[in-house]
């Protein structure tokens, strides 16, 4: 019996001249990922006694600037999947910040309010976000800074 007959992908052309001249050092991804290695100790060293997440951060945030949203609303606002956020709210519910309850509209979805504690917390954390981009944009000029945060944002 003949094994089944496979149709193998063309091999690309090798530019022999990008080969030799890539530099990982020089690539958008690479840069991002060593400056959010940056922003994230950063944060870690400034929001270091809140033992808060930069994601649990994120949505803690947002229910503070929007109150009661459903747990789907508040992962796409901030950039999570739905099952990093599941994780995300059960972390935080178990810690006593935030609050989940039934939407009375649609009990299909979940509203997370903050505690009172998380509504401490979060007001605390938010007074040292600036601290944290302070810090991390540092090595530029003020100039350079807002630019940056720009084209960033462009990227999003």
């Amino acid at each position: 019996m003949n094994a089944p007959h496979r149709h193998e992908a063309p091999t690309p052309e090798i530019d022999a001249e990008a080969v030799r001249t890539y530099r990982v050092e020089e690539q958008i991804g690479y840069l991002i990922r060593r400056a959010h290695q940056r922003a994230s100790a950063i944060f870690e060293t400034v929001m270091r006694d809140f033992s808060v997440t930069p994601v649990q951060f994120a949505v803690m945030t947002k229910l503070h600037d929007l109150g009661p949203t459903s747990q789907n609303q508040v992962g796409r606002l901030v950039g999570v999947d739905p099952a990093t956020m599941f994780g995300v709210a059960r972390r935080l519910t178990t810690r006593g910040l935030v609050r989940p309850t039934a939407d009375e509209a649609d009990a299909r979805l979940v509203l997370l309010t903050l505690t009172a504690e998380g509504i401490q917390v979060i007001e605390a954390m938010k007074s040292r976000g600036a601290e944290v981009t302070a810090r991390t944009l540092e090595p530029l000029s003020p100039d350079e800074a807002a630019e940056l945060v720009r084209l960033i944002a462009r990227l999003g």
